[in-house]
């Protein structure tokens, strides 16, 4: 991978879910079975509010407008070794920055057949126990909880 081409060692994750308490995940082309909420890297100059956002677009056919909720919380947690290459070498960890997307009710989900075969709508327990991330999982349950205020 040439230099310009490296990721970012910072990403986000952006769990969406609805008023009613089902979390959208997506399952990924690769690695086979992994699921997970909107994430992805951090471009050159781009915050994490700008990734959000975008990668939601990307990922879902969503526009998020003012509606992303910033969770205040990031995450620093290791690059998992198979995938270290796509990073600049000794780079073996990754930030990742927290958000929220709450819609009043589910919507319907474009896919990036290249990144997601499917998607499902799951209550919270549901999808925390599925996704193969723990900080995924950490910010569901932190999500679950705010919407049980709202």
């Amino acid at each position: 991978m040439s230099q310009h081409a490296l990721k970012r060692a910072q990403s986000a994750l952006v769990v969406i879910c609805t008023r009613g308490g089902e979390f959208l995940l997506l399952r990924r082309t690769r690695p086979a079975g992994f699921w997970q909420s909107v994430t992805g890297s951090l471009a050159p100059g781009e915050t994490p509010r700008h990734a959000a956002a975008r990668e939601v677009w990307e990922e879902t056919g969503l526009r998020v407008g003012g509606a992303l909720i910033d969770l205040r919380q990031s995450v620093l947690f290791p690059i998992i070794p198979a995938w270290r290459q796509r990073y600049a070498p000794n780079v073996c960890f990754n930030r990742e920055y927290r958000f929220a997307l709450i819609l009043d009710s589910r919507r319907r989900i474009q896919l990036n057949p290249r990144e997601h075969l499917e998607y499902r709508w799951l209550p919270a327990h549901t999808a925390a126990a599925l996704t193969g991330s723990w900080t995924n999982r950490e910010t569901i349950e932190t999500v679950a909880a705010r919407l049980a205020w709202l």
